[in-house]
């Protein structure tokens, strides 16, 4: 038993499968039963959210220790054991993954016709995966989960997508199926060597540096391409752009983050020197995809498209800071992903409400949207000043944090962080103007309906998080500083200790 007084994280993880248990079994007249299906769907992920919240209000921000510990044994005689537990790092993750999946849920109630049972259930165990790898604490146990998110996004692409779906859900798999060889690999390293697999005993086990380089080599395979980092990103648009609605803000959201999450919770802890040797490159890799990625964002006519390859961009800032090894970058980096898991996620709806009416995604299908739609065209401001991290939105203080510690690294690595907030500016305002302003051409524009009361419920928690998080942003900055601090700390300690026994 741990602090919530019972096994709180066990039942966040495992209770959507109830829910999809339940939809599982619903019988009747089909209408009847998608009815049923959505409605099972949106309260068990309304009930697994505020179990969240109770998770969130007790956790103790000023200790860098796991908490709320959950620990049974799986398979003793290899060393592999069922343990769950959240730090600074991974608590808020939690809350964003189950925050999301309610308001995809919403998005998708008339978007999603055909198959409305498998398409809840899909998402429902979706869920299960996503809050299962950010609570594991043991190494099998997050590749389980790690791996098993694949599944039901695959089917969700492959089903419920556009014109290209196969295509695209056959990338994706493919792409992130086969750096995660890779990794499968380095854990049986590890397990070779140390005879555990649970990441507290990992983390004070001493692991050489040959050892370290390939371990880092593995696990940057597969964390790169989840990320994913220039040049193996190219998944991402076809994803995004075949994905439903829906799909696209659990992909932008939550499932970019695994990567970043990867680095943090594996490569700077356990391969400290390895990664201290490769910072040069991603430092390289992370500028060249912002840069890069925003001017083929500029370049995009589909508005699904432009924003995925903004996605690529502002994850290249979050690969930047967590690589600067200090407080500022790393914290930046936190926050980055935060943020744009809220208004990245945000902007793919905004997308989908157009598309719901239009069905299209062509930019010049669009113009003089404000004048039709004037509550739609300030809700995608919002969101797009988020993007381009205006002051008092979500997107300032996470990539102003990654600049000041990239700074501390070296001024050009800062100077290239800073170059996505400008180029962000760029494409994003290009695409504003050009969807909301100017004359309306196309006739049948005229006849469009704004925002729906489903619409308003889905975006307001949307709204409510942009500028809390721009207005107020310390208030999530102090669940991320004790376990950053420590991080940073330990890092600099097994340096340092390389440091001296090589002089010796």
């Amino acid at each position: 038993m741990n602090a919530a007084g019972f096994p709180i994280l066990s039942l966040l993880t495992f209770l959507p499968l109830v829910g999809a248990a339940i939809i599982l079994f619903v019988r009747g007249e089909d209408a009847t039963v998608a009815s049923n299906a959505r409605w099972t769907a949106l309260w068990t992920s309304l009930i697994v959210f505020v179990l969240s919240l109770v998770l969130w209000v007790q956790f103790d921000k000023t200790s860098a220790d796991y908490q709320f510990v959950e620990q049974v044994s799986w398979l003793p005689e290899f060393g592999i054991a069922y343990i769950m537990g959240v730090d600074g790092i991974s608590v808020l993750f939690v809350l964003l993954s189950t925050a999301l999946t309610p308001l995809c849920i919403l998005a998708s109630w008339e978007a999603v016709q055909n198959r409305v049972r498998e398409y809840m259930i899909a998402f429902l165990v979706l869920e299960t995966m996503m809050v299962g790898m950010f609570c594991a604490l043991d190494l099998m146990l997050f590749y389980i989960f790690f791996e098993g998110v694949l599944i039901p996004m695959f089917l969700i692409i492959g089903i419920w997508g556009g014109a290209r779906r196969v295509y695209a859900a056959y990338k994706f798999f493919l792409y992130t199926l086969l750096g995660s060889v890779l990794m499968l690999l380095a854990i049986i390293a590890l397990w070779y060597q140390a005879g555990t697999t649970s990441i507290p005993e990992l983390s004070e086990f001493d692991i050489g540096f040959t050892l370290q380089v390939w371990l880092f080599l593995a696990f940057f395979a597969s964390f790169a391409v989840k990320v994913p980092m220039w040049p193996v990103h190219t998944w991402l648009p076809d994803a995004h752009v075949e994905a439903p609605t829906a799909g696209s803000v659990i992909l932008a959201g939550v499932l970019l983050k695994m990567g970043a999450y990867g680095f943090l919770r594996f490569s700077l802890p356990l391969a400290p020197d390895a990664s201290q040797m490769f910072a040069p490159a991603i430092y390289v890799l992370s500028i060249v995809a912002v840069v890069y990625t925003s001017l083929v964002a500029l370049a995009q006519e589909d508005m699904k498209k432009l924003i995925a390859y903004s996605s690529v961009a502002h994850m290249g800032i979050v690969t930047l800071g967590i690589f600067t090894f200090n407080q500022q970058g790393i914290e930046g980096a936190l926050f980055t992903m935060l943020s744009h898991g809220v208004v990245s996620g945000a902007l793919f709806l905004c997308v989908g409400v157009l598309y719901d009416r239009v069905h299209s995604r062509e930019i010049a299908r669009y113009g003089g949207v404000a004048k039709i739609m004037p509550a739609y065209a300030l809700v995608f401001m919002l969101f797009t000043m988020g993007s381009v991290a205006l002051p008092g939105t979500a997107g300032f203080p996470g990539e102003f944090l990654v600049i000041v510690g990239a700074w501390a690294v070296n001024p050009w690595v800062a100077f290239g962080a800073a170059l996505g907030m400008i180029l962000g500016a760029a494409y994003m305002l290009y695409l504003y103007r050009r969807v909301a302003f100017g004359k309306i051409t196309k006739q049948d524009l005229r006849a469009l309906l704004d925002l729906s009361p489903r619409e308003y419920a889905t975006f307001a928690p949307l709204i409510l998080l942009t500028l809390w998080m721009g207005v107020y942003p310390q208030s999530f900055l102090n669940f991320f500083s004790a376990t950053v601090a420590e991080l940073v700390q330990n890092h600099q300690q097994a340096l340092a200790t390389t440091a001296r026994l090589a002089g010796l």
